[in-house]
């Protein structure tokens, strides 16, 4: 089964959670274009949430969900919003939603953990939840330590219920190596950080658009709080002195409040510019729909490629 059977979109493509950009506008358009769209709650309080999520029913009658951070203070607040305000479709990070899930369950919610680890998976799948995301160090924003070629098929082989990959998704090539390696469906974020519809700053935009192979760096992987962002001034400072022995209250002077100078501000050197490794394919704005389209014509030309060699 693909992932789109569940969900009821057009395309087996979910968008990631993205704190301060997937709003409620964004994730209307993600999910007007076919695929499933996700309002990003990182980076909102209950009552932001609340306001998102009827802006998003405004703009679209198509399926849309919440991207759930559970390290947010007000989460108790914010998992009873999206019970009262009908949502029917919740994804979790940074933590366990078990405490959530009867009253998720009872409001007949579909819950999709992200998970980085095998263990992580088969506990998701013990509670009860629908789906796992398997999210691979490739992905930008919090990442684990495997990639997403190594974890997805452990996690596929380990669990009996749908697996969704994320982390290097681009093209129609990654989406066919996503469903070889059994993932049911893939989680979009680098690729749709430069569609149109997007609103981040056209800094950031342009920064993800020459952004070459290598222009990625994880920070805070010695602290313990490993995030991939776009290497600039910020990140490089960031990362020298965590190797200097730099406590978590000195690092952080780098890091408060710069994803929002990012997105708000385009300050794209002393902003957090998170982002995959996949950023070094993307050279073009386009709208979301061509996005989709261009992904999925690339899977199926790659699959007829593969059965005539």
């Amino acid at each position: 089964m693909r992932i789109n059977e569940l969900l009821h979109t057009e395309y087996p493509f979910i968008q990631g959670g993205m704190a301060n950009i997937a709003t409620g506008e964004f994730t209307a358009a993600v999910s007007n274009a076919g695929g499933l769209g996700l309002i990003g709650a990182g980076g909102m309080n209950a009552e932001m949430l609340r306001e998102n999520i009827r802006v998003c029913k405004k703009l679209t009658d198509k399926p849309f969900g919440v991207n759930l951070m559970l390290m947010n203070p007000e989460v108790d607040a914010m998992a009873q919003v999206i019970v009262d305000e009908g949502v029917k479709i919740v994804t979790t990070g940074a933590g366990s939603p078990a405490k959530y899930i009867a009253m998720w369950k009872e409001a007949n919610m579909i819950i999709m953990p992200v998970v980085s680890a095998v263990a992580l998976a088969k506990k998701m799948e013990s509670l009860g939840v629908d789906a796992v995301i398997a999210e691979g160090t490739e992905s930008g924003g919090h990442v684990g330590e495997m990639t997403t070629m190594t974890l997805v098929p452990q996690i596929a082989d380990a669990v009996s219920i749908p697996v969704v990959a994320a982390g290097g998704i681009a093209d129609g090539r990654q989406l066919a190596a996503a469903f070889a390696l059994g993932a049911c469906g893939v989680q979009l974020g680098t690729c749709l950080l430069v569609a149109e519809e997007c609103p981040i700053h056209e800094a950031y935009k342009e920064a993800v658009l020459k952004a070459k192979d290598n222009a990625t760096i994880v920070t805070g992987r010695i602290a313990g709080t490993p995030v991939r962002i776009l290497k600039n001034n910020m990140a490089r400072e960031y990362v020298k002195q965590e190797k200097l022995g730099a406590d978590k209250m000195e690092l952080e002077k780098y890091t408060l409040g710069s994803l929002r100078r990012a997105v708000f501000e385009g300050d794209v050197k002393n902003g957090s510019l998170m982002a995959g490794q996949v950023a070094g394919q993307l050279n073009e704005i386009k709208p979301i729909r061509a996005i989709f389209e261009e992904m999925y014509k690339g899977y199926t030309d790659t699959v007829k490629n593969l059965a005539q060699r």
